[in-house]
Parts: structure tokens; C-alpha cells; sequence
């Protein structure tokens, strides 16, 4: 049994049964961090920032939205925009913030990505990474159908037809997962459940397992520098915090994320204020209607991407290359052969393959917002083989890369 002391203050009484003096060494004061490292490096608290931005704002809707088919469209447009004491504001915030994530998710990917944050021994902070992209994806989803206009109601009804699986006609499936033959009553429910419970909570711990395989192989740097952490955490120990390589967590390295969350935050209430338009649909503001299909169904703008890999081909072959899309970056550190792990600029053919991806997935998304015709169709085809291809090629350019 542990041996306890008679307490001598609130913090000793705690200490003894929470380790919160542990906690705070391991997780804060003496969790170290480059000093070589630039902004980019901020977008996670940016990202953590945003999600609380989201479970705020979220927790008050949840207080006025009713998940029924014939009520959900009138709580959102009229009771909470235009009854509730600035229920406008926070509809704003909550839209702002589901698009807003994703751009700088889409920002710390690829950061990750041009320094090579997945490698030597990195693997678990990428693949954890993913997940997260993953279940703030399906947020996302479940969250679009919530206000039951009408491309909420037809991206429902697309996005889960993907799941009958083209010829393999798996339609009860696709009616298991509506629990009806078409969105209604059953689907709302579902995706509510999901979209205020079940994935919010596996998000919170994709956010624990995230942060917590940072801390063994500890964070990358921006010249991809081996560095001894347990030497240069010594010296900063020491008093020599000059001539140390690395940073504690916190109050150093915060005050930096501060900085830039400072930045972001006019940015984003720039957005809620003035320009919240752009994160809701208009078509959305026309109730949900099954027999009337909107002219053009599209999602999300950072969906798009991978919507333009599906839209381009036959059906079966469009499915095999929108799973292809969706499985292939969780791949990145076992088809990445090259044993550097420094910024893309000093990888020979990668940085060609780095910024070629990243062209060709923003043509993508263009492509996905405009009709599939004429020469948009063209272009959008050319950019999913371009996609295909340059993942296809990876293990082959890092394979004879030269040792940095």
C-alpha cells in the first residue's frame, strides 16, 4: 500500500493521490521542445483552440436544437437564429470553427509532411494524426446533416450510397446505416447521437494519444537536427538555457503558441463576424425536400479533394480510388523509403513530389465545387490520376535517396 503523510496544505493532500507534481514535470515544466522550430509548429494548439471553440458553441445549440425531421430546419434557422439571444453568434462560431479546422488541420499535415515529422520512430504521431483527420471528418459529416436543409438531406443520401458499393449492390447496408430506405426520422437520430456523443468523446482521445506520442520520440524540428534531449535538457536544468537546444513546454514554448493563437483568434472572429457566409451553403437554407434534388450536389469545401478522386470514373472503379484516397495518407511513413528526415527542400525528388501533391490536392478541390463538364472534367481527371500516380511513385523517388 502507498505510504501517505499527514498533509501539510491542499497541493500536499493532492499531490500524494494524483502525482499532480509528476503530472506536471512529465506533460509541462520538463516536456522539451526544440528551439529550431517556427510558427507552424503552433497550429496544434490553434487546432486544440478550435475544438473547444466547437464543444462551447455546440453545447449551446444542443440547448435549443430539436432533432426532429420536422422541427430541426425551423430550431436552427429561425429559433436559435432569430429567438435566442445571440443564438446568431453562436451558430457563426460553430460554423466558422467546422470549416475553419479543417484548413489548419490541412496546415499541420502538410507541415508534418515537408519536415518529416512521421519518420524515425515518429510513426505513432502521424498515424494518431490521421485519426484524428479521420474522426473530425466524420464530425463534420454527422454535423452537416443536422440542420436538414436541403443539401444536408442529398449529401445524406449520396455519402451513404457510397456504401452499397456499386455492383456489389449493397443496399441493406446503406439501409442499415439509415435505419430507412431514405434519410428520415431514424437517420437525423443517428447522426445526432454520433455527431454530440460518440465522436466527439473518440476525438478527445485521439487527442490524448496524439499528445502522448509526442512525448517519447519528442516533437521534430524545422532543419531536422538530431538532438540529444536528455543533454540539452540538462543544461537548461542547469541554468544554461542559452546555449540549450531545447525549450520546456510550458511557460516557454506556450507563451510562443500564445502568440500565434493570438493572431489566429482575429482572423477567426474576422470570419464570425464579417464573413461567416462563406462556411453555409445557401441551398442549405431551403428545407429538406426528397423530391426535389438541388441541381448540383457537392460537400464541404475539404471534402472536395477527395470527391473529385470519386466523380471522374465508372462507379466501381471511382469507389476502388475514393478508398484508395482515404487509406493511402495512413501509409505515408511505410511508402516513404528515405532514411532523412529533414524539410522536403533538402530531399532531392520528394521536394518535387512534396509541393506536386500539394498543387494537384487544390486543383482538386476547385474542381470538386464546379459541374463535371467540358474542360472542368478534364481537369479534374488528369488531377485524380496525377494523385494516384504520385502516390504510386513515392516508394520508388525515396527509395535511392541519398543520405542527408
Amino acid at each position: 500500500m502507498a505510504h501517505f503523510t499527514k498533509a501539510t496544505s491542499l497541493h500536499d493532500w493532492l499531490n500524494q493521490r494524483l502525482a499532480i507534481d509528476t503530472l506536471r514535470r512529465v506533460l509541462a515544466t520538463e516536456y522539451w521542445i526544440p528551439k529550431n522550430i517556427n510558427f507552424l509548429w503552433a497550429m496544434g494548439m490553434v487546432l486544440a483552440i478550435t475544438f473547444a471553440f466547437l464543444l462551447v458553441s455546440g453545447i449551446f445549440l444542443l440547448m435549443y436544437y430539436q432533432p426532429n425531421v420536422d422541427l430541426a430546419f425551423d430550431s436552427v434557422n429561425y429559433t436559435i437564429m432569430q429567438e435566442v439571444g445571440y443564438g446568431w453568434l453562436w451558430r457563426h462560431v460553430h460554423g466558422v470553427a467546422a470549416s475553419v479546422v479543417f484548413l489548419v488541420i490541412y496546415i499541420h499535415m502538410f507541415t508534418g509532411i515537408y519536415y518529416g515529422s512521421y519518420k524515425k520512430g515518429r510513426e505513432m504521431i502521424w498515424l494518431s494524426g490521421m485519426l484524428l483527420f479521420v474522426a473530425f471528418s466524420a464530425e463534420a459529416f454527422s454535423g452537416y446533416m443536422l440542420p436538414w436543409g436541403q443539401m444536408s438531406y442529398w449529401a445524406g443520401m449520396v455519402i451513404t450510397n457510397l456504401f452499397s458499393g456499386g455492383s456489389l449492390h449493397a443496399d441493406g447496408l446503406v439501409e442499415w446505416i439509415r435505419g430507412d430506405y431514405v434519410p428520415a426520422q431514424a437517420f437525423l437520430n443517428r447522426f445526432f447521437m454520433l455527431h454530440v456523443l460518440l465522436i466527439p468523446l473518440a476525438i478527445i482521445g485521439l487527442i490524448v494519444l496524439h499528445f502522448g506520442a509526442l512525448r517519447i520520440p519528442h516533437v521534430n524540428n524545422q532543419d531536422g537536427e538530431e538532438i540529444d534531449f536528455e543533454a540539452e535538457a540538462a543544461k537548461y536544468k542547469a541554468g544554461d538555457k542559452a546555449n540549450s537546444k531545447v525549450i520546456a513546454f510550458v511557460n516557454d514554448f506556450m507563451s510562443k503558441d500564445m502568440m500565434v493563437v493570438s493572431i489566429y483568434l482575429i482572423f477567426f472572429f474576422y470570419l464570425v463576424f464579417y464573413h461567416y457566409d462563406f462556411a453555409m451553403d445557401p441551398v442549405n437554407f431551403d428545407p429538406a425536400n426528397g423530391l426535389k434534388t438541388p441541381t448540383h450536389i457537392y460537400p464541404e469545401w475539404y471534402f472536395l479533394w477527395s470527391y473529385e478522386i470519386l466523380r471522374p470514373f465508372s462507379t466501381n472503379v471511382g469507389l476502388i480510388a475514393f478508398a484508395f484516397a482515404q487509406v493511402i495518407f495512413f501509409l505515408l511513413p511505410f511508402l516513404d523509403r528515405s532514411p532523412n528526415a529533414v524539410p522536403a527542400s533538402r530531399r532531392g525528388l520528394f521536394k518535387y513530389w512534396f509541393w506536386a501533391m500539394l498543387i494537384d490536392m487544390i486543383i482538386l478541390t476547385a474542381m470538386g465545387k464546379v459541374p463535371p463538364e467540358g474542360l472542368f472534367s478534364a481537369i479534374g481527371f488528369y488531377a485524380a490520376l496525377t494523385f494516384i500516380g504520385l502516390w504510386i511513385a513515392l516508394p520508388f523517388i525515396t527509395k535511392f535517396e541519398k543520405k542527408v
